[in-house]
């Protein structure tokens, strides 16, 4: 069991004190009925609604971003906007972060989440939670392209490459890329370094998560249970 306030105040969408005005105000309802206290006990399966509007009190959130370009995959930046900065005031009190980081200019799937847990599993490379990118290139994906990355590369720095998937598309100037890790700049550094300059990368999925393409750049939606589901189910080890 757990007080009224302290609960509606987890998902970040009110204040204390805002609850307590609510309470007085008879705005929120404990199975139907209105709240008496904001001190009132309730446990996993009572019912709160506000305004006649059910209110999910579920411990982590998990929200799925079309990114934009041009935006940073982080919580805050002093100079430049950030994902976070997309989100409503109520979830962005709540800490989310972005599972991942995706490049300035690269857009599509970005899962935002405050579950640190999950976050761990689904970018660990010994989990081997796929993510499969999208790129438009210069100049053509050939066969020699597909067996260098499928053998997995070493970089000119010195940076081991796991194997990767490589499927070329329509003529060849667009790809399908699959990691099972994500190092820095990655696909655009290993296609580089095979004389085809990535013009544009979007993450079309992750695991079995993807992307929804309602979704135009910088919109939002939370994730169904069953996709969330799905993420959890799909953590196994090497």
């Amino acid at each position: 069991m757990e007080r009224l306030d302290k609960r509606l105040a987890s998902t970040g969408r009110w204040s204390r004190k805002e609850i307590k005005d609510m309470v007085r105000q008879g705005r929120i309802q404990i199975n139907g009925v209105p709240a008496r206290r904001p001190e009132e006990k309730v446990g996993d399966e009572d019912r709160l609604a506000v305004d006649g509007q059910e209110v999910d009190c579920a411990p982590f959130i998990y929200v799925m971003m079309h990114k934009p370009a041009g935006i940073l995959s982080a919580t805050e930046d002093k100079r430049q906007r950030t994902v976070v900065d997309l989100l409503p005031p109520e979830l962005r009190r709540r800490g989310l972060f972005p599972v991942g980081r995706l490049d300035k200019d690269t857009t599509g799937l970005l899962l935002l989440t405050d579950d640190g847990a999950l976050a761990h599993e689904l970018l660990s490379p010994k989990k081997h939670v796929d993510k499969v990118y999208l790129a438009r290139v210069e100049g053509r994906i050939d066969a020699s392209d597909v067996a260098v990355l499928g053998e997995g590369m070493v970089l000119g720095d010195g940076l081991h490459c796991l194997p990767a998937g490589l499927e070329p598309l329509k003529d060849g100037s667009e790809c399908l890329v699959t990691l099972r890790e994500g190092k820095y700049h990655q696909v655009k550094r290993m296609l580089a370094a095979r004389g085809k300059p990535v013009l544009a990368l979007k993450r079309l999925s992750m695991g079995t998560l993807q992307l929804d393409e309602t979704l135009a750049p910088g919109q939002w939606r939370y994730l169904e249970m069953d996709e969330v589901a799905k993420l959890r189910e799909e953590r196994t080890p090497t």
